[in-house]
């Protein structure tokens, strides 16, 4: 019965239910810094005929600035 937790959510909230665990247990200063490293930004470029074109950095940290934003989406 080790993966019982399978039948009530996805292996991706399992990892996040557990890495919140794991941050909680943490001093003070180590639980900061691994906050820190929890924030994520997406990244994505468009392709065409075989070529990248430029890259577009979605940063939440950015969202505040609307002329950060270079994604016309």
């Amino acid at each position: 019965m080790s993966a019982t937790w399978r039948g009530v959510f996805t292996f991706n909230k399992y990892s996040q239910i557990t890495a919140s665990a794991v941050r909680k247990s943490l001093k003070e200063s180590q639980r900061l810094a691994a906050e820190k490293r929890g924030i994520t930004a997406l990244r994505y470029q468009v392709w065409e005929n075989g070529k990248g074109g430029e890259q577009i950095i979605l940063d939440p940290a950015q969202d505040s600035d609307p002329k950060a934003n270079k994604a016309a989406v």
